[in-house]
């Protein structure tokens, strides 16, 4: 199906982000599902840029996948291929066999060894990639390498999502100035397992890949890895971070620029997760649940996930009801350590539930414009330990099913 109503809790603005050196891109519309728009992305890098990836851990994972993260595990990549409207999942042999079709055309036409071609397919699962269609786009999309800009990269790789999705950060370090820039893709079948959705960072910074891939992993836990939209985990999730070099500031392990760093690649990947959850397929409200107080961060964490992904919660919400009982709930239903006596429930800062019970001084009219707004915040306090974990979710409106129900016409 075409989306035409952007979110409601898109942003205003797409960000403003410059040419970031050691990385050239063009867009072309295939026609592989979508029509009158560009839907496959090609991303040219140096030949000294080092890669860090994650990767969805599903069962079912996308031939895409499996040979991406081989590319990425021996620091080789060269060119990334992405294609919107079709996964390539659960395809067979067929779908290797188009997947590597593809990719050894790319390879002829650029000049550069098949082991450093990378791809990532995003869309329906289950049926056939036109690969000959694709091909067919190959020597024009590369020949046009460099005259893409970040907003129609970020375009190019969307499927239901209703805005396109990206972020800058510009880090000052001792011997330099580095830019990170990121595209994202994602809006429904987001339960993040190691990655989510598709998302593409790259950086002029000189970082070697053991650092590079550190730092992505870490940042990810509190990012990609904190957002659900349906609890669905795509086949073809990836997340890859690319360093070209070109700014010549080399960034060293456990150093002083090493923080810096890693703390605006936090900033970009959090504001990238945030965005794919504004983006939800339906969503009306952007919800943030806060766990304290558990016997550790990943009891916290299971907490919360069991929180944001119950239908019962995101529907009240949709329908701003503040249910506190279905809160009460799902914290019991997580399977993680929780007193009853003990835990206290907060929605929008106010106190809702304490010592077992409704709190005394609760009354619905004292949440009741903050169920009407945009952003609605849950705090559950365990008062056990010191564990704690955010999660970010969307509401579960109509429009989901609408969307979903109609996806392949």
């Amino acid at each position: 199906m075409t989306i035409t109503k952007i979110s409601p809790l898109a942003p205003d603005t797409f960000p403003k982000i410059p040419e970031i050196g050691g990385v050239w891109m063009a867009t072309s519309a295939t026609g592989i599902k979508y029509k009158d728009r560009d839907d496959l992305l090609l991303m040219v890098f140096s030949p000294d840029t080092d890669f860090a990836g994650l990767f969805t851990k599903s069962a079912t994972a996308a031939v895409s996948v499996h040979l991406t993260k081989k590319v990425i595990a021996n620091n080789q990549g060269r060119c990334l291929l992405v294609n919107a409207g079709n996964a390539n999942a659960f395809t067979g042999e067929k779908g290797d066999s188009s997947a590597l079709s593809v990719l050894s055309m790319l390879s002829t036409i650029s000049g550069l060894p098949l082991n450093t071609m990378m791809m990532a397919s995003t869309g329906v699962i289950g049926e056939y990639l036109n690969d000959d269609l694709i091909c067919a786009h190959l020597e024009t999309l590369w020949k046009s390498k460099g005259t893409a800009n970040w907003y129609q990269a970020a375009s190019a790789i969307k499927t239901t999502d209703t805005f396109a999705k990206a972020s800058i950060q510009t880090v000052e370090c001792s011997n330099g100035t580095v830019h990170i820039g990121a595209i994202a893709k994602g809006s429904g079948m987001i339960a993040p397992d190691m990655a989510t959705m598709l998302g593409f960072i790259v950086t002029d910074a000189k970082i070697g890949k053991s650092l590079l891939q550190e730092m992505l992993f870490e940042t990810n836990k509190k990012s990609f890895n904190s957002i659900t939209v349906d609890s669905d985990t795509s086949t073809s999730d990836m997340v890859l971070l690319a360093a070209t070099g070109a700014s010549k500031v080399v960034i060293q392990s456990r150093s002083a620029n090493a923080n810096k760093f890693k703390s605006a690649l936090q900033k970009v990947m959090t504001d990238l997760a945030h965005q794919i959850v504004k983006d939800g397929e339906g969503a009306s409200k952007f919800i943030t649940v806060n766990v304290l107080g558990a016997i550790s961060d990943e009891s916290a964490h299971k907490i919360a996930k069991s929180i944001a992904n119950s239908p019962l919660v995101k529907t009240a919400i949709a329908g701003e009801d503040a249910n506190w009982g279905r809160i009460v709930m799902a914290v019991g239903k997580a399977g993680e350590p929780a007193l009853r006596d003990k835990l206290t429930i907060k929605i929008g800062g106010v106190l809702v539930a304490e010592n077992g019970q409704k709190s005394e001084k609760y009354a619905e009219s004292m949440v009741y414009n903050h169920m009407k707004s945009r952003n609605i915040l849950i705090d559950v306090d365990l008062k056990i330990r010191d564990g704690t974990a955010t999660v970010w979710t969307c509401d579960l409106t109509h429009d989901y099913i609408t969307i979903n129900a109609d996806y392949r016409s």
